[in-house]
C-alpha cells in the first residue's frame, strides 16, 4: 500500500498548490484534500472551540481515509495543533510552527507578509513565544497587504499578485528575513527573481511538504512513533 498524508485547508485554492508541491517533492505520496471555506471568518478568540471542532473533526476525516500524518495548511490556526491531534492517533503537523522553527534559526529582524490579519496575528505571537522560550531575542514587523485576501477570494490572481509584490518590496528594506505564512503567496514568491531578493524569503508551502514528506520517511523506518 502507498503512503498517503492528509491535508486540511482553509481555502480551496490551496488544493492545487499543494498537489503541485507534492508532485514535485514526494510523487508517491497520495494526499487526501479536505476544505473548509468558513474557517477564515471564525479568527477570532471567541471562535477557538468552534474551530478547534471543525478542525479535529477534518482531520479525524483524513485519518479514517488512511491518513499517516495531517497537516494544517491554515496558518492562522497553526497554535491550535496541540488540540487538534488530540482527537487522533496519527502525527498533526502545521504550516505555521514549520515556518516558524525555521525563521528563528535564520535571523533577528523578522518580517512577516500577509493577506489575512489573523495569519499576522498568529504567526507574530507564535514568534515571539517561541522566542522566549528559546531565550533569543526577535523582532517582528507584520505588513498586512490590504485588498490581496479580498481580490484572491474574487479570483483575481493577477490583482492579488501585484499587491502581495508591491508590499513585499517595502518589507525586505526593513528587516533580515521575511516569512511567508500563507501558502496562497507561494505562487508570488515564485515571481521574484534572485537578484531581486534583498533577504531570504521562507515560503511555507514547499517548506511545509519537505517537513512533511521528512515525517513520513521517519514513520516508514519506525513506524511505532505514530503519535510522535
Amino acid at each position: 500500500m502507498g503512503r498517503k498524508a492528509g491535508m486540511v485547508h482553509a481555502g480551496c485554492f490551496n488544493v492545487r498548490l499543494f498537489n503541485e508541491l507534492v508532485a514535485e517533492i514526494m510523487p508517491d505520496v497520495e494526499v487526501v484534500h479536505l476544505v473548509d471555506e468558513g474557517l477564515p471568518a471564525l479568527s477570532g478568540e471567541q471562535f477557538r472551540g468552534r474551530v478547534i471542532r471543525r478542525l479535529q473533526l477534518l482531520a479525524s476525516f483524513a485519518q479514517e481515509s488512511g491518513a499517516e500524518v495531517v497537516m494544517l495548511t491554515c496558518t492562522a490556526f497553526g497554535r491550535l495543533v496541540d488540540e487538534v491531534k488530540v482527537a487522533l492517533n496519527i502525527p498533526v503537523l502545521a504550516v505555521l510552527e514549520i515556518m516558524v522553527d525555521e525563521a528563528l534559526g535564520m535571523a533577528g529582524r523578522i518580517g512577516i507578509l500577509g493577506t489575512h490579519p489573523g495569519t499576522l496575528a498568529s504567526a507574530q505571537q507564535i514568534i515571539q513565544e517561541e522566542a522566549l522560550r528559546r531565550g533569543r531575542k526577535a523582532e517582528v514587523k507584520t505588513l498586512l497587504c490590504p485588498g490581496a485576501f479580498d481580490a484572491l477570494r474574487r479570483d483575481d490572481w493577477a490583482g492579488h499578485d501585484r499587491i502581495v509584490l508591491e508590499h513585499l518590496n517595502r518589507l525586505m528594506d526593513a528587516v533580515e528575513v521575511v516569512i511567508i505564512p500563507q501558502p496562497s503567496i507561494e505562487r508570488v514568491i515564485q515571481q521574484v527573481p534572485a537578484t531581486s531578493r534583498k533577504v531570504p524569503l521562507i515560503s511555507s508551502a514547499r517548506l511545509s511538504v519537505q517537513r512533511l514528506k521528512e515525517k513520513l520517511d521517519r514513520l516508514a523506518q519506525h513506524p511505532q512513533q505514530m503519535r510522535d
